[in-house]
């Protein structure tokens, strides 16, 4: 539930766009309008014109903005007939095709809000003029393509994005937190890493390197280890399955669009988009008892999923990605004790990886399936957990699946931006379609509760969300090297190489610098590289009992024994601090 003042914010970004549509006008008499709704912190609005924009425009704009929010403009809400509607929107044909959409819905009438000479097709809400508008409190920030209504049958629009908050210092520090955005890219620190690339020849599937493979493999050997400990058995299902399984799943008749076919001997087959189906047949393989439950069964399964080319971005939105899925079988009694064992697992693992999260409830739909007494039930004591455990929650009502209600964990990074990753979601749609059951304590057959689960969400998804909030500066269990020893001259690289060994002996990843440049140039590239230690070795380094250990982030010079910095290390990696010795 928003309250007043998110309320009065999203006016303020709604009549905005309104504003900005109108500047556009005035810049552009012949721009053809699309639509402009409110996102996260700010706005935007698509148009069709003659010239591509550049960022100057975006200024001129602005400017036209702040001359037309000084006039003090009135929003009047005004209602039509979709006949007369029609005539008012002449001259723009996607106002005109979003008129005859509501036509065809069987609307009768549509409203419209006039600001001044502006008027547009619009259910509103908006502030009662542009003095509520805060003057120095918003800013047009970029420039994107944009499908019309987001189909790339569609023509290609310009879209114009703003901001726009309650006062200038919340525009000041939203836009310092872009900044620090921007420098902490994954795209871009992937580069300089050496971590990942992508390819045109596999748009959307990403290539990772030797350096980002160390970086995930630790994620999976951290996930391993805390599942197993958690009592989950792993499996491993085909990247394949006929066309008969997943229209037994639903998935042929309401997923096929972002599925991937492939013809084998005459028969159709589906590239799998999710793990559940295949999990669902290792289930089916043996008969179940109540006595196996709960029933933890984990897959780190690699999907397909045909995302359109136009959202495609990094590796917060990939074609191919691996999905730490997890399918519990319990019995309805079990779902609390099992849910609390949940949150411990998650609590565990985003702690270790340092993200705050928060917690949504979304419960039953208007359209759903199963019994409306069992989604309650389910609802009730999912809400008695998050009560229990004393978890912060909010409720989305009526936003759950179609098959079940479901709990989203939202993680938080060092900007505070939120991020969706785990989720858990009870299914009450396939135990009916594979007809799923186990044997009950009265010795009859019964339908077990089924839950869905991930923790990280997308591996190659979560890789990107860690690398955004340690802007590269992994933490030293996480890190692709731990040590860079640079030699200053040819004369010590034999000694380097020894040293390496030794470290390497003690499970320590060790990155040589052993080329004819500058002591200086060496420095600067295990800085660039954020590795977190790094060694110089000359002829005092040599003659000393004692290690010359420079810290990640730190001016000064450490000396320590050898034995002492190989502890150090292997404690600090043991612990999976972020604090460097």
């Amino acid at each position: 539930m928003k309250d007043n003042n998110e309320k009065q914010l999203e006016k303020i970004r709604h009549s905005l766009s309104h504003v900005m549509a109108d500047a556009v006008l005035k810049q552009f008499p012949e721009a053809k309008l699309g639509i402009g709704p409110t996102i996260e912190n700010g706005f935007y609005y698509d148009f069709e014109l003659d010239r591509p924009l550049v960022p100057q425009d975006l200024k001129k704009i602005e400017k036209q903005m702040k001359k037309s929010i000084a006039r003090n403009i009135e929003f009047k809400k005004e209602e039509a007939t979709i006949t007369d509607a029609l005539k008012k929107v002449k001259g723009q044909p996607y106002k005109k095709e979003l008129i005859e959409g509501l036509k065809k819905d069987g609307e009768k009438k549509v409203t419209f809000y006039a600001s001044g000479e502006f008027i547009d097709l619009c259910a509103g809400p908006h502030v009662r003029s542009s003095k509520e508008i805060p003057f120095k409190a918003f800013k047009l920030t970029k420039i994107a393509g944009a499908y019309w209504r987001g189909d790339e049958k569609n023509k290609m629009l310009q879209r114009i994005y703003g901001v726009g908050f309650e006062n200038k210092e919340q525009l000041d520090d939203y836009l310092e937190k872009i900044e620090e955005a921007e420098k902490r890219d994954h795209r871009k620190i992937g580069k300089e890493l050496d971590l990942f690339s992508f390819h045109p020849e596999a748009p959307g599937m990403v290539f990772i390197h030797p350096k980002g493979m160390t970086i995930w493999e630790e994620i999976i050997k951290y996930w391993r280890q805390v599942h197993h400990g958690a009592g989950y058995k792993e499996i491993r299902t085909p990247q394949i399955l006929t066309s008969e399984l997943w229209k037994i799943s639903g998935h042929l008749d309401n997923y096929k669009e972002n599925m991937y076919f492939t013809e084998v001997e005459g028969q159709t087959w589906g590239i799998k988009p999710m793990n559940c189906p295949g999990g669902l047949l290792f289930y089916k393989e043996k008969s179940h008892s109540y006595r196996e439950f709960p029933l933890r069964i984990a897959e780190l399964g690699l999907v397909h999923r045909h995302e359109k080319s136009g959202v495609l971005a990094g590796l917060f939105r990939v074609r191919q990605f691996t999905q730490d899925d997890a399918h519990i079988y319990l019995e309805p009694s079990q779902l609390k004790a099992e849910l609390k064992s949940m949150f411990k697992l998650y609590k565990e693992i985003y702690e270790v990886f340092e993200l705050e999260y928060h917690v949504e409830l979304s419960t039953r739909p208007k359209k759903f399936i199963g019994e409306k007494l069992a989604w309650e039930k389910m609802e009730k004591q999912m809400e008695e957990v998050l009560k229990e455990l004393k978890v912060d929650y909010k409720i989305n009502a009526g936003d759950g699946a179609f098959y079940g209600p479901k709990i989203d964990f939202h993680n938080a990074d060092a900007l505070g931006r939120t991020w969706q990753t785990g989720t858990i979601q009870v299914d009450f749609n396939l135990t009916e379609r594979f007809d799923i059951e186990y044997i009950n304590k009265k010795g009859k057959k019964e339908r077990p509760l089924m839950i869905h689960r991930t923790v990280l969400g997308g591996i190659e998804r979560f890789l990107g969300i860690l690398i955004e909030n340690y802007a590269g500066d992994f933490p030293l269990w996480l890190a692709p090297v731990h040590i860079s020893i640079a030699s200053v001259g040819s004369d010590h690289n034999k000694f380097c190489e020894k040293l390496a060994k030794e470290f390497e002996a003690d499970g320590l990843r060790v990155e040589l610098q052993l080329e004819n440049e500058t002591v200086g140039n060496k420095i600067r590239l295990a800085e660039k590289q954020k590795i977190p230690y790094m060694l110089v070795i000359g002829d005092k380094e040599m003659e000393s009992k004692d290690l010359h250990v420079r810290i990640r982030g730190k001016k000064e010079v450490v000396k320590m024994s050898k034995a002492k910095f190989i502890k150090r290390l292997k404690d600090e990696i043991g612990s999976k601090s972020s604090k460097l010795a």
